[in-house]
């Protein structure tokens, strides 16, 4: 009896159902059940349980059922379903989790993909740097050979002379020599302009002290003369703006300016009457007929007839021809000799007698062009 009842417990034993894993997410295949065979026609269903070794043999699941994983590495091998992705494993400790960075579609790649990405950025923008660089440089160098060899609009088309040749003869007596009456502008209201002044000059209290341009120094006052209603200060400052251009006299490198009050001087600027010019420039032996200015000794004297009537070639432009006057007659004091045009086009030089026709060229009031350039032409005999 004692035995049977053993056996039924070994019975109901093996045949429990094994318990599940929570969190699995597949059932591993149950081993297979041995079954004892139930007990001969000979054995004693009663009495006590003989002592000695099992006739059955050893138990094959141990001899604690329900104490022991059934599922251990002795019978099954090594877990093939690998690591628990689903929470608290109960049977393998703390929970684990999937590496990051490993995988088709981890952060591993992603970064991956953003280095390579970066990367082939970083060459576009140095290929970019090199294409920009290179349309400056192509730039660059049209705008130099546009400076270099000048374009219609300068000069005609034709280079000029980059270089002053310099005066081909000491200073010395010079007059417009030309027809007795160039054209000039009709005012539109009368201006004054007596024959003859005071005849004594005036000049500003003060000079500027500034010299403008390098080379050598040349000192120069301003006067003007009474009775003609022009104000000294107001025709030095036309003066100085005019000697101190970068298209004057001083572009070339070779003289500077300074206006002085007193002392010494190397020449004097005069704005003078008809009559008057006529009595200082005579005193050089020139003949100036109350119509031109003229150049002789330390004196450059301006025809306030020309002064306030122009020409007219230079039609709305006082300025201009005010520079054009200053700079050919300062151009004398300095030792040139009268120009011509140069070519149909191109600009009249500052030597030119421009009052009396341009011959082709172009009005111009300035030694030289605004690139630096000295505008030149052939020599008047």
């Amino acid at each position: 009896m004692i035995k049977w009842a053993r056996l039924s417990g070994m019975l109901s034993s093996v045949m429990q159902p094994p318990r599940s894993r929570p969190g699995r997410r597949r059932r591993r295949p149950e081993p297979p059940r041995r079954h004892p065979a139930p007990p001969g026609p000979g054995r004693q269903q009663s009495g006590p349980e003989p002592s000695g070794p099992d006739p059955y043999g050893p138990d094959p699941y141990g001899s604690e059922p329900y104490g022991s994983d059934s599922y251990g590495s002795s019978t099954y091998g090594p877990d093939t379903y690998g690591p628990d992705v689903y929470g608290t494993d109960t049977y393998g400790g703390p929970p684990r989790r999937r590496d990051p960075y490993q995988g088709s579609s981890g952060m591993g790649q992603d970064l991956d993909r953003a280095f390579v990405g970066a990367s082939r950025s970083r060459r576009l923008f140095r290929i970019m740097v090199v294409i920009v660089v290179g349309l400056i440089l192509l730039a660059g160098i049209g705008a130099f050979g546009f400076l270099i060899f000048g374009s219609p609009g300068g000069s005609g088309g034709l280079a000029a002379p980059r270089t002053d040749p310099g005066p081909k003869n000491s200073p010395k007596g010079h007059v417009d020599s030309a027809p007795d009456a160039p054209p000039v502008i009709t005012p539109r209201r009368p201006l004054y302009i007596p024959v003859r002044g005071t005849g004594r000059f005036l000049r500003p209290a003060v000079g500027t002290g500034r010299v403008h341009g390098r080379g050598k120094v040349l000192r120069y006052m301003v006067e003007v003369e009474g009775g003609i209603r022009q104000r000294p200060v107001v025709f030095a400052q036309s003066v100085d703006r005019i000697l101190a251009d970068p298209r004057g006299w001083t572009s070339g490198g070779k003289w500077g300016f300074q206006r002085v009050s007193s002392g010494q001087y190397d020449f004097v600027v005069r704005l003078a009457s008809p009559g008057t010019v006529d009595k200082l420039c005579g005193a050089y032996g020139l003949e100036t007929k109350g119509q031109v200015n003229c150049s002789g000794g330390k004196q450059v004297v301006v025809n306030l007839r020309r002064w306030l009537l122009l020409t007219t070639y230079y039609k709305g432009q006082p300025d201009h021809y005010h520079a054009l006057v200053i700079n050919h007659e300062v151009g004398h004091r300095l030792g040139y000799d009268h120009m011509t045009c140069a070519g149909k086009g191109r600009l009249a030089p500052v030597m030119q007698q421009q009052i009396f026709g341009l011959k082709g060229c172009r009005i111009n009031g300035w030694p030289y062009d605004r690139r630096g350039r000295f505008v030149t032409g052939p020599a008047v005999p």
